[in-house]
């Protein structure tokens, strides 16, 4: 609650004021089309406008057939390893695989095991906050919001770095890796601080040096830091498939836009952090899970496809859930056909319904995930294919490992800070101009008049 009564009103003088601005700032949308502006630096078909160069990850959802581009199963690469046998090797040799993700995307190539042990080492060094921080920064003022909380952490670690300006590759090398390490702890003691004030108890656990950013969470985040090997290993797969997207996603082309201007690293990602909260971005699992419980309560029978499918054409036609005609968890930017980290989670998915007794739910999941893009492409011209994307899977994982709303975005920026690292040491390092694109003016001019003649 803020501490002045009036401080949040929307007094009529501002209703006014915001009525005359949307009055004398909206632009016709058909000039976008007149003047060949790419809206959202996409064009028609919704292919993004090539921005940059990037040798982070790779995106693949088209192929090329006698020189025409048609959409294929899709495929996520990072640093030209593919993600899929990056999990499969972890999984394979019964170990996380996070750490080894964000050694890749940061270093540009798999490190052997002493290489991975020494930087697991350097993250476990780094895993700590400033005397008293969570005294004075994260108990004071405590927000519903995680994400505000986690920027505003950010923010304020600079006050406590000496060398916060200093843009030279081993000191951003070293605060990078620093956050990464920090981002569960800040987010998870933001989190535990607004529960206390809400009126539950508050205890704040110690990060444990031998765990791994995936266990460590679970541990920081429970109050008798108990957790599986499963939930454990299911949840480090979220970190590694959420850990990078390429150069074009919203938060990461934010990335490059902030360090192109020769600012700070804690600034930097408190911006990436301020796109990612966006709920056309990050936010989108949490909607996959609130558009489930509705379906839940006014579907009776789980298993009767008809029921499910009017449901559903319910939520095209905007007479369910938020009305918006959207059917979440379904569709993407770029992937057509399918969405490999969707596809990769869905196994493991359904391995941990299987742990905690939720198959009729991982059931009904599968289900809409497949009847959503037949009634999908049924209802709307598609320029692409439409599928299942990540976030349909990613928020009932959470859901079934008990982790609070409040936290499905932030756990999405404890993995993506890999990436957004790997990129501003890209931009850093390959930097020349400042990332300036242009906007043409289709206002009209007028003439000043002296106040006494208005």
């Amino acid at each position: 609650m803020a501490s002045n009564p009036n401080y949040c009103d929307i007094t009529p003088e501002i209703e006014a004021l915001a009525a005359m601005a949307l009055k004398n700032s909206s632009i016709d949308p058909e000039d976008y089309v007149r003047y060949d502006v790419k809206r959202g630096l996409r064009d028609l078909n919704g292919k993004g406008v090539l921005a940059g160069l990037t040798e982070v990850s790779d995106i693949v959802a088209k192929k090329v057939v006698d020189g025409k581009e048609i959409p294929c199963e899709g495929k996520l690469y990072y640093r030209g390893v593919d993600v899929e046998e990056l999990v499969g090797g972890a999984l394979k040799e019964g170990r996380f695989g996070f750490e080894e993700t964000a050694y890749l995307l940061l270093l540009g190539r798999l490190p052997n095991a002493q290489e991975l042990a020494s930087f697991q080492e350097q993250l476990s060094y780094y895993r700590s906050l400033p005397n008293n921080f969570v005294r004075d920064v994260i108990l004071k003022a405590p927000s519903h919001d995680i994400m505000n909380s986690l920027a505003r952490s950010v923010l304020n670690l600079a006050s406590y770095d000496d060398r916060a300006d200093d843009i030279s590759l081993p000191n951003v090398m070293r605060q990078c890796v620093q956050l990464i390490a920090l981002f569960p702890m800040l987010a998870v003691y933001g989190y535990q601080a607004w529960n206390y004030k809400s009126g539950s108890s508050l205890y704040i656990h110690a990060p444990r040096p031998e765990l791994s950013a995936a266990e460590n969470i679970l541990s920081l985040l429970r109050a008798d830091s108990s957790y599986s090997f499963w939930e454990a290993h299911v949840l480090d797969i979220c970190l590694i498939l959420h850990a990078e997207h390429g150069g074009g996603n919203n938060s990461t082309f934010t990335t490059h836009v902030v360090t192109s201007s020769g600012t700070d690293t804690y600034s930097c990602m408190a911006a990436a952090l301020a796109s990612l909260k966006g709920p056309k971005h990050g936010g989108a699992n949490i909607k996959v899970v609130r558009m489930f419980e509705d379906l839940k309560a006014h579907v009776r029978d789980w298993k009767d496809e008809d029921e499910v499918r009017a449901y559903l054409q319910a939520l095209l036609d905007k007479r369910a859930f938020d009305r918006a005609g959207l059917i979440y968890g379904m569709g993407h930017a770029v992937y057509s056909l399918s969405d490999p980290r969707a596809n990769l989670f869905k196994h493991f998915v359904e391995k941990l319904s299987q742990e905690k007794g939720r198959t009729e739910e991982y059931e009904l999941y599968s289900l809409v995930a497949r009847l959503g893009p037949e009634l999908i492409s049924g209802e709307r011209t598609m320029y692409k294919g439409v599928s299942a994307n990540v976030d349909f899977y990613s928020g009932f994982v959470y859901h079934m490992l008990d982790l609070p709303l409040e936290l499905y975005t932030p756990l999405f920026a404890m993995a993506r800070i890999a990436g957004w690292s790997a990129h501003r040491m890209e931009e850093l390092i390959n930097m020349s101009k400042i990332i300036r694109p242009a906007y043409r003016y289709v206002g009209e001019h007028q003439n000043y008049v002296p106040m006494e003649g208005r």
